[in-house]
């Protein structure tokens, strides 16, 4: 079975999860993980990995499900975290990515195999 690295390998290495590393990220697309202490939470995939990279960073709960359910990890009785907080969160991550024609297959691929905990859905294996 492979692991993490291995199914990594095409990825650019780990990188603090900052606005500095989303600016270097080409407007191409690909596929992007987000890593908390070398594991993987979050696999996605986009058309554009700049402006999506920038998007989980400074974005809201409704335009990005990774922004969603970090925030509700961090969420306390009473207000609930916020964008600011979850930035900060994510800003202590590193994320990876690779530039791919096929963006939704290496993500899925990704999902299967990781099962990160911020993907909401694990995608069905194909028969």
């Amino acid at each position: 079975m492979l692991d993490a690295e291995d199914l990594l390998a095409d990825f650019t290495p780990s990188q603090p999860y900052t606005m500095e590393a989303a600016a270097g990220a080409p407007g191409t697309p690909g596929v992007h993980v987000v890593l908390d202490g070398g594991t993987v939470v979050y696999v996605g995939y986009t058309g554009n990995l700049r402006n999506r990279l920038r998007q989980h960073l400074t974005g809201n709960r409704d335009s990005s499900v990774l922004h969603e359910q970090v925030g509700q990890l961090l969420d306390k009785p009473g207000p609930e975290a916020s964008a600011a907080d979850i930035a900060d969160w994510l800003g202590r991550c590193e994320v990876r990515w690779q530039e791919t024609d096929n963006p939704e297959g290496t993500k899925e691929a990704l999902v299967l195999a990781l099962r990160p905990r911020f993907n909401r859905q694990v995608p069905k294996p194909r028969r």
